[in-house]
C-alpha cells in the first residue's frame, strides 16, 4: 500500500543516495591537493635539496637609492618578493625562487643561449626577464609599467647579489 506513494519512493532514494556518499572514498586527485601534500625536499640535479627559506633571500634583493624603492610584498618557503617603486609607482616585481621546488622552471635556462652576468638567462613572455643562478635559484624581473624595458629588467637583475645567490644555491 504504502510502498506506491510518492513520499516512500522519495524517502527512499534520499536515503539511498545518502548512504552510497557517505560510504564512498573521498577523491582527492586535485593537482593543488597533491601539491599540499607532497615534502617540501625535492629533487635537483638527481639529488635531494630541501627548499630554501624565502626569508634567506631578502638580503639579495638590490638596495633602495636613487630614488627607487624596494617593498617587500611576498615571502614564502622557497620565494620572496618585492615591488621596485620609484616616485610611488611601481615599476617592476622583484623575485629569487628556489627551482628544487618546481625543478621544471630551470629547464627554459639550461636550454637558452643569452646570459646575464655570467648566468643562464632568458626573456618570459613580453615582460619578464629571469637568470637561473648556481643552477638552482631564479631570479626575475618583471615589467609594471610601460616603460619599463627589457634593458631595465636586464640591469636591474645585474644590481642582485647573484654570487651571494650562487653561495646559497651550492651550500
Amino acid at each position: 500500500m504504502f510502498r506506491n506513494s510518492p513520499r516512500f519512493l522519495t524517502a527512499f532514494s534520499l536515503a539511498f543516495l545518502l548512504l552510497v556518499t557517505a560510504c564512498s572514498p573521498a577523491k582527492t586527485d586535485s593537482t593543488w591537493e597533491q601539491f599540499q601534500t607532497e615534502s617540501p625536499a625535492a629533487v635537483v640535479d638527481g639529488s635531494a635539496a630541501k627548499v630554501l627559506s624565502g626569508g634567506q633571500f631578502n638580503q639579495f634583493f638590490p638596495p633602495d637609492g636613487d630614488g627607487y624603492a624596494r617593498v617587500y610584498t611576498q615571502e614564502k618557503e622557497g620565494f620572496a618578493e618585492a615591488k621596485l617603486k620609484q616616485n610611488g609607482e611601481e615599476l617592476a616585481m622583484l623575485s629569487v625562487s628556489d627551482t628544487a621546488a618546481n625543478p621544471a622552471a630551470a629547464e627554459k635556462y639550461r636550454r637558452g643561449s643569452m646570459t646575464i652576468a655570467g648566468f643562464p638567462a632568458a626573456e618570459i613572455g613580453s615582460t619578464a626577464t629571469g637568470v637561473l643562478v648556481g643552477d638552482r635559484i631564479q631570479v626575475k624581473v618583471l615589467s609594471r609599467s610601460d616603460g619599463f624595458t627589457a634593458e631595465d629588467r636586464q640591469t636591474w637583475l645585474q644590481k642582485f647579489d647573484l654570487m651571494g645567490l650562487e653561495s646559497l644555491a651550492t651550500q
